[in-house]
């Protein structure tokens, strides 16, 4: 093969469109437009098939395939010669090339009209370089290895899982260039993502959740693979596919207790990547700008690189938080403070604590803060250790993979938003203390 596909994926990012030229048993030829075509990898690409129309009986038939493709960099075209081997109708690769077509289809006013059926999976034969006039390529934005190398390097350097989480998102501005990102935590016990940190937004969203299939943040932590969007579609916006998650479940009160996504009103182009560890969904890395087609598949292959070390990075240091658990030293009561009572309320079905009847935090997270106040109430006690949360049956723990230090550096971030009083602050491998500024007072449920 004189070109590999790897080098010219540009043109399948459908700027301009392409053509595909298949012929019936009689020879007869057929010429149409191309929706879109998919990188699989150097051997494979995928077709979008929306209609059972000439193109897809002769495929169907055994036609040989044709494509034509051009690139919007240099002006350099491209024919690949192609053999069909399978539609996909489900999985990974069927829901990227969905949430593309959607923007695709809302970008061009079809949204009514292109719907995919199926992606259609081809073998590469050949790609061959038509002759013709080019013009040099324009140098990219970003140097990926650099920017690769460098954040890598950053990472290592991460004592704890809050400078981690910090570093990473700095990273993303300062070497990647990405001015909106947000990092959200898998809770697999509750079936959602939750808001660990953001970047580029008036609010940080901080607990803000979505549920795992909605939207293209959810879509990516179902199917574990990248999802991304060149242009605006309101079918793929996760504002609104978070309220219909919740409408279709009755929660009547989920509305009023649930924190507002952080995100861009006219988000154009959106990336989610998935962030994995030992085959083990762990969160998402969501990008997004309001430029079309801002991220294409360099984008995609830095960020899978990225969210791959900051996966391994996250397991580590919640492995090494467990490890190397320091005891807890002999300490004191906690002193008496004065002021206004805080009433902090909690309701047990789902975890969610009220504090003077406004919402704060719910599921594991709430779990916890209800039981550290439960203790300082009835016994004075701020200092705690994660291996005593690990083990104390009131806050039920999912078990493997329980982010146990996710939720409590959520659960402090939280705390610091809402500026009321209750403190928490790491002391040690594996330990924290609570710090109370005003009288409490502890109310379960209604």
């Amino acid at each position: 093969m004189s070109v590999r596909i790897e080098t010219i994926r540009e043109c399948l990012e459908g700027i301009i469109p392409g053509h595909i030229a298949t012929c019936d048993a009689e020879g007869m030829p057929n010429l149409a437009y191309l929706s879109q075509v998919q990188f699989i990898d150097n051997e494979h690409v995928a077709l979008s098939y929306q209609f059972f129309n000439r193109t897809r009986q002769n495929v169907l038939a055994g036609s040989p395939v044709r494509l034509l493709l051009t690139s919007h960099l240099s002006g350099a075209q491209y024919r690949l010669t192609l053999r069909y081997l399978r539609t996909e109708t489900a999985g990974p690769l069927f829901e990227q090339m969905k949430a593309k077509l959607a923007g695709i289809a809302s970008h061009t006013g079809m949204s009514d009209v292109f719907r995919l059926l199926g992606s259609d999976v081809y073998r590469i034969l050949g790609i061959e370089q038509v002759p013709g006039p080019t013009v040099p390529p324009p140098p990219p934005p970003v140097n990926y290895l650099t920017a690769l190398r460098r954040a890598t390097q950053r990472l290592a350097g991460c004592g704890t899982l809050e400078c981690l989480l910090e570093t990473a998102l700095d990273c993303l501005g300062d070497e990647f260039g990405i001015g909106h990102v947000m990092l959200l935590m898998h809770d697999d016990g509750r079936g959602r993502l939750y808001t660990l940190a953001s970047r580029g937004y008036p609010e940080s969203g901080i607990g803000s959740e979505i549920p795992v299939g909605a939207g293209v943040i959810g879509i990516c932590a179902r199917e574990r693979t990248p999802i991304r969007i060149g242009f605006m579609t309101s079918e793929y916006a996760y504002g609104r596919t978070v309220r219909d998650s919740i409408a279709a479940d009755g929660d009547a009160d989920a509305l009023e207790t649930a924190i507002p996504l952080p995100g861009l009103p006219d988000a154009r182009s959106q990336l989610a990547v998935p962030i994995t560890a030992f085959d083990r969904l762990t969160g998402v890395l969501y990008v997004e700008s309001i430029a079309d087609l801002h991220f294409g598949y360099d984008d995609e292959d830095a960020l899978v690189a990225f969210a791959a070390q900051l996966g391994l990075a996250i397991q580590h240091h919640q492995q090494a938080e467990e490890l190397a658990e320091e005891p807890l030293s002999s300490e004191n009561a906690a002193p008496v403070v004065a002021g206004s009572p805080l009433a902090v309320r909690h309701f047990g079905a789902t975890d969610s604590v009220f504090l003077d009847d406004d919402y704060l935090i719910k599921g594991v997270a709430g779990a916890i803060l209800w039981a550290l106040l439960t203790d300082f109430v009835e016994r004075r006690r701020t200092s705690f250790t994660n291996k005593g949360l690990r083990v104390d049956s009131r806050i039920r723990l999912p078990g493997v993979s329980d982010n146990l230090e996710a939720r409590l550096v959520l659960l402090q971030r939280r705390l610091e938003e809402r500026d009321a009083g209750i403190h928490l602050a790491k002391t040690g491998r594996g330990r924290f203390s609570l710090a109370v500024d005003r009288p409490l007072r502890l109310l379960e449920g209604g």
